[in-house]
């Protein structure tokens, strides 16, 4: 177990643990792990790690041991060999030991305050849980156009922000275990590409549970070059549409609204085009979010892949 960094000797009377899914991203991994082992208490909690890996072949196995063996931080390795994102954040909950459970990506990292930063939070606003900014890390200069695009910002709120289930996700959260009482407050695997989180929070949001946003806590998602292509971009928007169509609670009338939109798009989309490529990939991308779904109704799988990892 990690060492508090405060300056009292009576032990912490909280436990976080920090729960983190993984999938093929070693190099990421290590860097998260390396961040968590600076996070500061100031003697409030102790903390330790679950690491959920989402590959059968256990590629994760090797960075979890080695960091292991130089980390003062408790750290629990499991193995989730069905892919599927929501049966891998279950095995991680029901594996926490915590008071409360921190959720952060493989691909992202924190500053030092992080932790405490949001623990803080959910203690001062008396909330079920807390969210947090996720910023965009650029490993090289992006095009132009995708700055101009930001089409990997994420919106922001005012901390102490009271969320709708739209403005909800896992990448940046601390919850309070006791949500997690039931198999039915779990994830549920018939997001397993993604949607899990979104489904979730609109199920406890929906049962009274309130979950407000920390703008002090933010976290920095690494985004490689080869996640900014236009290939990856548009494959992200069409998993996006079929994750959508899965939570519409009526079907028929989302998906006749996106084939209005992708009929009213397409044919703007050359006007889009001379206004500036930012311009038209953004609505080019806003046409396959409804065409996912278009095509998710019909049965038609356009994606294979369970995750689009760039």
């Amino acid at each position: 177990m990690k060492e508090s960094l405060g300056s009292s000797t009576q032990s912490p009377h909280y436990k976080i643990t920090i729960c983190i899914c993984t999938y093929k991203r070693s190099a990421l991994l290590a860097r998260l792990l390396s961040k968590l082992e600076e996070q500061k208490t100031e003697n409030q909690f102790n903390y330790d790690i679950v690491i959920v890996d989402n590959d059968d072949q256990q590629s994760a196995r090797e960075t979890v041991n080695s960091f292991a063996k130089e980390s003062k931080i408790s750290i629990h390795y499991y193995v989730e060999p069905e892919q599927n994102i929501a049966l891998a954040r279950n095995k991680a909950i029901i594996n926490a030991t915590g008071d409360y459970v921190a959720l952060i990506d493989d691909d992202e990292f924190p500053g030092n305050q992080w932790l405490l930063n949001m623990f803080k939070a959910i203690n001062n606003y008396q909330s079920d849980g807390i969210l947090g900014p996720v910023l965009p890390h650029f490993e090289q200069k992006p095009p132009l156009w995708v700055l101009q695009g930001h089409f990997f910002d994420r919106p922001t709120h005012p901390s102490g922000y009271v969320l709708e289930w739209q403005n909800t996700r896992t990448g940046n959260a601390l919850l309070k275990k006791d949500i997690f009482k039931t198999s039915q407050k779990l994830f549920d695997p018939v997001f397993g590409s993604g949607g899990e989180d979104r489904d979730f929070f609109k199920r406890m949001i929906h049962e009274g549970y309130v979950f407000r946003w920390c703008n002090e806590a933010p976290v920095f998602e690494t985004v490689p070059p080869s996640r900014w292509t236009r290939a990856v971009l548009l494959k992200r928007a069409l998993l996006r549409g079929k994750m959508a169509l899965n939570s519409a609670k009526s079907k028929h009338m989302s998906v006749l609204y996106s084939i209005v939109a992708i009929v009213i798009y397409s044919c703007c989309l050359p006007l889009f085009f001379i206004l500036g490529q930012h311009i038209f990939m953004k609505y080019l991308i806003k046409t396959c979010d409804h065409l996912g779904k278009f095509f998710t109704f019909l049965g038609i799988n356009v994606v294979k892949e369970k995750y689009i990892s760039g």
